[in-house]
Order: C-alpha cells, then sequence, then structure tokens
C-alpha cells in the first residue's frame, strides 16, 4: 500500500452478507473437485481470518472435520513473517492429501507458502486473492488489487458517522 495512502482509501468493505455469499460460492466452486471420488477428508481454516469462510465451506460440502492452523503474519495492520502458533492434528493432516485449506485472504502469499511448505498435496482455497499471493492458492472466488485493503466483517463495528452536510 503506499505510504501516503490511508488503508481506508483504497477500501473494500465486506459484510457479513457478501462474506457468507462468495464463501459459499467457493464451497460450490470445490464442490466434486477432492481426490477421493471428489470428496474432500477435511477442512483446516488459517486462522483467525480462515474460520468463517471454513466454516462456510465445511457446511456445504458436508466436511464434518475440520481443525485450525494459526498463523500470525500481521502486527497491527504490518506485514510481517508468518510464524505457525498452532498446528492441525498430525495424523488428520499427513502431506495434505484430500486436505482443504481455507483463508480469506490471500497477500503477498507469504502465509500460504509457509502452511504449503508443511502440506505440499493440500488444496489452497481463499476467498478473495491479491496479485502477488495469487500464484499460492489453487481456487478462490474474488481478485482485488494489491493495494486495495480489504475491511472483513469482523473487524469492524458500526458506529455514528456525521452527516456529510455536517451536524445542525
Amino acid at each position: 500500500m503506499a505510504a501516503d495512502r490511508l488503508p481506508h482509501e483504497k477500501g473494500f468493505h465486506v459484510s457479513w452478507d457478501q462474506i457468507h455469499r462468495d464463501a459459499r460460492a467457493l464451497a460450490w466452486r470445490l464442490d466434486g473437485q477432492g481426490p477421493d471420488n471428489g470428496n474432500w477428508r477435511a477442512v483446516v481454516a488459517i486462522t483467525r481470518g480462515g474460520m468463517a469462510p471454513a466454516m462456510i465451506v465445511s457446511r456445504e460440502l458436508d466436511i464434518r472435520t475440520v481443525d485450525t492452523i494459526s498463523v500470525k503474519s500481521y502486527n497491527k495492520q504490518e506485514q510481517s513473517e508468518p510464524v505457525v502458533i498452532k498446528a492441525p492434528q498430525a495424523e488428520i493432516m499427513g502431506d495434505g492429501t484430500g486436505i482443504l485449506i481455507v483463508d480469506d485472504l490471500v497477500d503477498t502469499g507469504k502465509t500460504l507458502e509457509l502452511v504449503r511448505r508443511l502440506y505440499p498435496k493440500a488444496h489452497f482455497a481463499t476467498v478473495y486473492a491479491k496479485p502477488s499471493g495469487k500464484p499460492m492458492v489453487d481456487t478462490y472466488i474474488t481478485e482485488v488489487s494489491q493495494d486495495t485493503w480489504i475491511f472483513f466483517p469482523w473487524d469492524m463495528a458500526l458506529q455514528y458517522v456525521e452527516p456529510y452536510r455536517g451536524a445542525d
């Protein structure tokens, strides 16, 4: 993002309804694509952003085995080197074959690159993708420009805003 631009100046605001629709679209795109007669063995959410989309995907595809991998790659909206702070169950994962790894967004691709090294045969799916990270994703729904900041509903709160022409 340009140093002279605040995140909200090229912001893409995603509502709960929109993330739900887009995550369902992701599930439909993944339906029948798994290696076991089209089925997936499990869904693994990259926390925290991947939890809502992974829940929706697992529901839509009737996948009951759901786990998480916790990767910290942001510190107060600044991207840093990703670190795994909680891994999924090893007996579920193997090399990743049949595992659907879901995140909300791929930005630079560093988080997915780290997870892909751990589970090279997994299928990586995100709801949104930026150009730099797109090569790390197998399936995504919407591409946004690299300098767009996505505001997800779990990061937002409703609050009063002054009218355009000011208060009485």
